[in-house]
């Protein structure tokens, strides 16, 4: 029998996979794969069995059920002052990944060139190589990781049909400002081209930062699919519930891959969301100050080892420079510090095309509860 060659032949086990089985074996706390410890808001979960005895366990609309989307729609309104439609701009997703993934195939077509900023979350590229597309890496440079939009200007080509974004930016926790806006927005004037924007850490910042949606900026938004995440903002990415929300000439596209994708979502869970989105319109805007103090707890008791950082601008990970400790690549001390210290992290150059030399930076996630901060940095604090 011959089996055809791998679509996909540089794609291994991710690292999130790799490294969270690497903690399980060797009992470590595991602070590399970004889901919290802790649960919900017990509201949200009990309205999600109310929901199931209720008869909630058929399939939903295509879209996502009516409720949902109308909630999103007046999330967006809330937030960003944007009025979308949620009849033809929302549809609720199998998660973000999901999201992206159908984002892609709607739009990317072969021999189209897309631009990713790395390091860049590794669900990207496999969507455009799989839709016969290319990518096209912008490496950004630590410490800011901040874009230089004149290399990314002289990037662009005929072929560039599609801009990546992700703010806030897994995994460096930066965040785009109101000037990286303005700087895009005068980049694609006039050119026929898309973007698409991963903001599932939209209500995660820190500092008093707002966060610089596309739904801000109109002559953005009118050509942007804008991908976010339920899992993120109520501590259930279980749950897998995300949503994409794009002008109705995109949406129409977008819908056309989703219904052979996963076609709907857990019924039950986005009648909870709905229910709750209604009645707490007030947690979104709570968030950032209930990670900032677990992002500020990690960091102070981090002071006291030989890692140096800047806190995070944003999301719940917290890059960290380990250079006083050891000159290993980061992919190996990610194995040495998980066998060593029983702390598992995630190594940066994974998510770049070329890292930089002698980059030596990790990733922490802070997601976690009180107690599991302070114990593995009393145990990184020892090394």
């Amino acid at each position: 029998m011959h089996y055809p060659a791998s679509k996909l032949p540089q794609v291994g086990t991710t690292i999130f996979t790799t490294m969270s089985a690497l903690a399980q074996r060797h009992q470590a706390i595991n602070l590399s794969q970004g889901f919290p410890d802790f649960d919900g808001p017990a509201e949200l979960l009990q309205r999600v069995g109310f929901h199931i005895a209720q008869g909630a366990n058929q399939y939903a609309p295509m879209s996502g059920v009516p409720a949902l989307r109308t909630a999103i729609a007046a999330k967006v309104l809330r937030c960003y002052g944007r009025q979308v439609d949620a009849d033809s701009e929302v549809t609720v997703t199998s998660g973000a990944t999901e999201a992206l993934f159908a984002a892609i195939s709607a739009v990317v077509k072969p021999g189209d060139e897309v631009l990713v900023f790395d390091p860049a979350y590794d669900s990207y590229e496999p969507a455009v190589t799989l839709n016969g597309g290319r990518t096209v890496h912008i490496a950004l440079q630590p410490p800011t990781f901040a874009i230089d939009w004149a290399q990314v200007r002289q990037a662009l080509t005929p072929r560039t049909r599609l801009i990546i974004l992700n703010s806030p930016h897994n995994p460096s926790g930066t965040a785009l400002a109101a000037a990286d806006l303005q700087a895009l927005q005068a980049l694609v004037e006039g050119r026929d081209l898309l973007l698409l924007a991963d903001e599932v850490y939209e209500h995660i910042l820190f500092d008093g930062a707002a966060h610089q949606s596309l739904h801000r900026y109109p002559a953005l938004a009118e050509r942007a699919l804008i991908v976010s995440s339920f899992g993120k903002t109520y501590h259930t990415t279980g749950w897998k519930v995300g949503y994409c929300i794009a002008p109705a000439p995109l949406m129409a596209e977008f819908r056309k891959i989703h219904q052979y994708l996963t076609f709907s979502t857990c019924t039950p869970v986005q009648l909870a969301l709905a229910d709750y989105l209604d009645a707490h319109p007030e947690h979104d805007a709570q968030l950032p100050a209930f990670y900032q103090a677990k992002r500020d707890g990690f960091n102070r008791a981090m002071a006291a080892s030989r890692f140096r950082f800047s806190p995070a601008q944003g999301t719940y990970f917290q890059v960290m420079d380990y250079s006083a400790l050891s000159d290993l690549p980061d992919t190996e001390f990610a194995v040495w510090l998980t066998e060593r210290a029983g702390v598992a992290a995630i190594p940066l150059s994974v998510f770049y095309r070329q890292p930089p030399a002698q980059m030596r930076l990790v990733r922490f996630c802070f997601a976690k509860q009180d107690e599991t901060l302070r114990q593995a940095a009393q145990r990184l604090a020892g090394l």
